[in-house]
């Protein structure tokens, strides 16, 4: 029986023939996955236990390991994850169906970086159909968080590894709220999240790359339209620094960091393989433009930290909006 994720701003009916596959999405959805109520989603996605290939013998080559056929694409071995996928663009609602068909290095890797497998997984079955389908209401995916933070709510952007899960983490522990860790997917306006843990040092959940483990994000919401845009910057200070930033430099930020993201590095042949293949949806998504209107639209400011975990955005925003009245 299909179960509903609401993430990346989709409403996803997912199904799945294996149980082992069901705990994996489970996990990754942190809990969000609820039962249906009579609502039609927006996707779907279904797991079946067969292992024998999709049938695309006759079907128009595409690319290596992909092929084409009247608004269908068969990928195999979507994104290294070891997941087959039929995408069926015929029907009002898009459907994925996915067959476990790892290739023997590729199902040896996995037993070994268990971490990794995990974070492929969840992308190729939720995580990139999500994001792709989402293009198709002229949304553009983001690695950023937007959320509240005493009176603001502020769209945070900054590369990997700088310190904005932790910034985030931080806002959360005080009560406010936010769309997500790493992905969302905005149109210039308004914010989605997707779904998926939070993933901090000293976490008690499995254990990720960088020493980080996940734990369950507790003020998650769905959307939020952001007022400013922060951009997360590492530098040796005495004090944080929140200052107004050129918007042109926030927007190379976001779309650089978006492009620079190791969450997001197999999504570009992902989606483009299945907008040529389907005739469905963008090859390439508006990230520059997206980008773009939220920084032209709002006040966009530059915070320079030596440590996160010691940055209380709330209270610098605060001071600082009185500050330059914005």
């Amino acid at each position: 029986m299909a179960r509903i994720l609401e993430t990346a701003g989709e409403r996803i009916a997912v199904e799945s023939s294996l149980s082992w596959v069901a705990e994996l999405i489970e996990e990754g959805a942190s809990g969000e996955l609820h039962e249906g109520d009579g609502s039609s989603p927006s996707l779907e996605v279904v797991v079946e236990a067969d292992r024998r290939p999709f049938h695309a013998a006759d079907w128009e080559p595409l690319t290596r390991s992909a092929w084409r056929n009247d608004g269908q694409v068969v990928i195999e071995n979507a994104c290294t994850s070891g997941f087959d996928l039929h995408f069926d663009g015929t029907r009002a609602t898009g459907r994925f169906t996915y067959r476990w068909r790892p290739p023997l290095r590729d199902r040896a890797v996995g037993r070994l970086l268990r971490s990794r497998f995990h974070l492929l997984a969840r992308a190729a079955l939720i995580q990139y159909p999500a994001l792709w389908w989402a293009g198709m209401r002229g949304r553009a995916p983001l690695h950023a968080s937007a959320c509240t933070a005493g009176s603001a709510t502020p769209l945070i952007a900054a590369p990997s590894g700088i310190g904005r899960s932790t910034l985030l983490f931080r806002e959360l522990d005080r009560g406010e709220h936010a769309t997500g860790d790493n992905l969302t997917v905005g149109d210039g306006s308004t914010v989605w999240g997707m779904v998926e843990p939070l993933r901090v040092e000293g976490g008690t959940g499995r254990r990720m790359p960088h020493g980080r483990r996940e734990i369950k994000m507790d003020g998650r919401t769905d959307a939020l339209m952001p007022d400013s845009v922060v951009v997360l910057e590492r530098r040796r200070v005495d004090h944080p620094e929140l200052v107004l930033c050129d918007p042109v430099r926030a927007a190379r930020s976001l779309v650089a960091s978006t492009y620079m993201a190791g969450e997001l590095r197999r999504y570009w042949a992902f989606a483009a393989t299945l907008a040529l293949g389907s005739g469905l949806g963008p090859a390439h998504s508006r990230v520059a433009e997206v980008a773009d209107e939220f920084t032209t639209a709002l006040p966009c400011f530059s915070l320079a930290c030596a440590t996160p975990r010691q940055t209380a955005l709330s209270e610098l925003l605060i001071r600082t909006h009185t500050e330059v009245g914005t």
